[in-house]
Parts: structure tokens; sequence; C-alpha cells
């Protein structure tokens, strides 16, 4: 069983992020419009295979047509619950959370779900993307491994996935770390209650072995609060 303690201390490194999350703290959160981010062309072509890198809820609802799907990690990333959601798991209101990627050490590493998209099913992947992921400002490529040795090799190269930067407008907007558990547990929007999202994405990641203190951590908060 988690400690209040230890989540406090989650919640310390949280609240003593970089300068560009205090300021986000201010801002009113808002619901973007599908094709206002700006999205830099794809490396691969239209008539090759398209990998798309899920780490959150694209790991246990897909939504998109696939060929095959692989356990891989992305290296110098780690998954954060740092995004306000006002579309589907929260309202402009009362915004809930979900998950984004922060840089950080090259050790580190991210563990999700890859999977390969035809190009007959590409540009219409991509079109479903841009309208599920449309509050992500940034369309990034990555390199994916099979293991988290740091002499590993890629598997896949040019793997997309949609992240917040800190330029993004609902990006930690809540400002108060130790205000996460409790918006998770409250938050509520079109697609569902925002604990949902937490419960089903823990289990997902409990299910491929995957360590993640930061996810798990909230996760007890959030029953906590809750009393499930």
């Amino acid at each position: 069983m988690r400690t209040t303690a230890a989540l406090g201390g989650a919640y310390e490194r949280l609240h003593m992020q970089r300068a560009t999350v205090l300021a986000a703290a201010s801002r009113t959160p808002r619901d973007h419009d599908v094709g206002v981010m700006p999205r830099a062309p794809l490396s691969t072509k239209p008539h090759e295979p398209l990998w798309v890198f899920g780490y959150g809820s694209i790991v246990w609802n897909v939504g998109f047509e696939y060929v095959s799907t692989r356990t891989l990690c992305a290296r110098g990333f780690r998954r954060r619950f740092y995004q306000g959601s006002t579309d589907h798991r929260g309202t402009v209101e009362f915004p809930g959370r979900t998950v984004t990627l922060e840089h950080c050490d090259a050790r580190e590493v991210v563990w999700g779900a890859a999977y390969e998209v035809s190009p007959e099913h590409r540009e219409r992947v991509i079109e479903y993307l841009e309208r599920r992921e449309k509050q992500y400002d940034a369309r990034i490529e990555m390199d994916l491994f099979d293991s988290a040795d740091e002499g590993a090799e890629p598997v896949i190269r040019n793997a997309v996935t949609y992240i917040a930067t800190p330029s993004e407008y609902n990006l930690n907007w809540l400002g108060d770390a130790g205000d996460l558990a409790e918006q998770i547990a409250r938050a509520r929007g079109p697609s569902g209650e925002n604990c949902e999202y937490l419960y089903n994405l823990a289990i997902a990641m409990r299910d491929i072995g995957v360590e993640d203190d930061h996810l798990y951590n909230l996760e007890a908060a959030v029953r906590a609060i809750r009393g499930d």
C-alpha cells in the first residue's frame, strides 16, 4: 500500500517544475479546434506503413485499424498526468487530466503500445488521431526499443505520437500539485469519468509488467478519495 508520504514526494516534485508550469497555472483552460495545432510533415512516405506509439488511452482503447502491435518503449521520456483535458475527460469549466510525455534523462524509458498501420489506412488513421489528439500541440516522431538497456538498438524508427509542450495552453494549468488526484477523482467529460481513464491505463500497464510509480501512486490516491 502506497503511503501519503510517498504521494507527497511525488506531488512536491511536480510542484517544483520549471517556471513554465507556474505560468500555465494562471491560464484559463480551453478546448482547441481540430487543425489548430501546427504539424510538421512526417518522415515516412504515403506508400509506407505508419507506426503509432500509444502511451495513454490508445494502449487500452485503440480506436483505429492496425496490422500488428508490439509492447515497446521510448527513451528519454516519462509519462505524466500534466495535460488538462477539456474535451474527453473533463470540460472547460471543470477540466480533467490526461497523460503526456515529459522529456527527461536519456536513461529513462516509457513503455507503451506500438501499432503498425497499413499504407491503405494511413491517411484515415492520421485524420482520426488529429481529431482525437487535438489538444496536444506537438506531433513528434521517435525511435522505439524492445529493451530498456542503454545499449539497445531501435527496432522501429519514426513512430508517431502526440505530446503537450510547455507552451500548450492546457498543460499543467492547475498549478497546485496536490490538487491532481482530487481533480481526476471528480472530473467527467464526453468520454466519461476521468478516474476511468486513470484506472484503465493502470490496468493496461500492469498487464504488460510496467513499473510506473507516478501512475500507480496517483491511482491509489484517487481510489482513496473516491472510496473505490
